[in-house]
């Protein structure tokens, strides 16, 4: 896994880093961490690691000056334990180790139920929306280890295998990652295979085509002869599944920013019309007639307003947004809902397990459909 990248802040005052502080542990909240509010005369908001709801810690700020309005912190000793809190499967878990994995020391079903409170408070607080949302097992994992069908690590000086700790650059030394695949992905959904580049993307967990696959299709309810528009489109997972649907009638369009992906999608799904571009700039200045489905499958920043609006400017009379980040998918979701589509339903996997990450599929349709 690739360090977390994050800007260095000039300092504000007196450094925090090393300070100690007893608390009562907050919610959840996205990003892989709970909320701690400490006290005057600290007073601060504080993203703490390694902690579950409910929880009584003692905590060490990481990183945190004088002059901030939050600290990040690692919880370093436990007080009162929650009774979801469970020994990490992996000895490189923990404060100081490897920052892969913010979930590993939680019970797996209490895991999902915490990503399940991320999407629902992302949604309210960002989208006015209260949604019912249950993140979802997926098969093809064991009890929540060995998914990652493509892992890669860091390498130390005499040539050994690292990771790196949150929001470091510093290497952990580590044997193996218990996320890892036993084997690669074979790039397959629902019996069918894609070409792919040899470090292009496809979904790392091993039942994420076929579940995302079959929640976008029983969204839309593609019908043949419709005109779809599938956008971020990659090498062309959705496009070929809609074209199987609207058939020789109907008519696919796919865009997509990656030249690569693009060009294997027309290997993946020759019927279909492939263009490849950013997808703001080739909505700009093309296939501007109606559509009547849409799937938005955008990167971790999300569609973004200039994309929406093209979006709902083809009138479609459903979208299936498919979304990595909460937070980006409720964005957009307000922003559709100022053009008049509503959010009719959402189904949310948990494709990352001990991670905080957590796929999700929103339905949306015009308001009066």
């Amino acid at each position: 896994m690739s360090p977390r990248q994050h800007r260095t802040r000039k300092p504000r005052g007196r450094s925090r880093v090393g300070e100690r502080f007893e608390a009562e542990v907050g919610p959840v909240a996205h990003g892989g961490h709970c909320i701690v509010r400490l006290p005057e005369p600290e007073a601060r908001v504080v993203f703490l690691r390694h902690a579950v709801p409910g929880e009584r810690v003692v905590l060490e700020i990481t990183e945190g000056t004088e002059g901030d309005r939050f600290w990040r912190a690692d919880a370093v000793e436990v007080l009162s334990a929650s009774p979801d809190r469970v020994t990490p499967p992996c000895p490189y878990a923990g404060p100081g180790r490897c920052g892969g994995c913010d979930f590993q020391h939680v019970r797996l079903e209490r895991q999902r139920e915490l990503k399940t409170e991320v999407v629902r408070e992302q949604l309210s607080r960002l989208a006015g929306l209260d949604v019912p949302v249950v993140v979802e097992a997926v098969p093809g994992d064991q009890g929540g280890l060995h998914w990652r069908t493509r892992q890669r690590y860091a390498t130390l000086p005499d040539g050994g295998r690292a990771m790196r700790q949150h929001r470091s650059h510093r290497l952990v030394p580590v044997d193996e990652c218990l996320l890892e695949a036993p084997a690669p992905s074979d790039h397959t959904a629902h019996g069918h295979a894609f070409q792919v580049a040899e470090d292009g993307f496809w979904q790392v967990h091993p039942g994420a085509p076929d579940v995302l696959v079959t929640a976008v299709l029983d969204a839309l309810e593609p019908q043949p002869g419709e005109r779809c528009l599938d956008l971020y489109a990659g090498v062309g997972l959705f496009a070929r599944f809609l074209a199987e649907a609207v058939g020789t009638t109907g008519r696919v369009v796919a865009v997509e920013g990656d030249a690569r992906a693009s060009a294997l999608s027309t290997r993946n799904v020759p019927t279909a019309v492939v263009r490849a571009g950013d997808v703001g700039e080739v909505l700009a200045a093309s296939y501007d007639e109606p559509f009547d489905l849409v799937v938005l499958d955008p990167p971790r920043e999300g569609a973004r307003r200039p994309v929406v609006e093209q979006v709902v400017a083809r009138r479609p009379r459903a979208v299936a947004y498919v979304a990595c980040d909460p937070a980006a998918m409720a964005r957009d979701v307000a922003i559709f809902a100022e053009h008049g589509y509503r959010l009719a339903s959402l189904r949310a996997f948990d494709l990352f397990p001990m991670t905080h990450h957590v796929e999700c599929v929103a339905h949306l349709v015009p308001v009066e459909a």
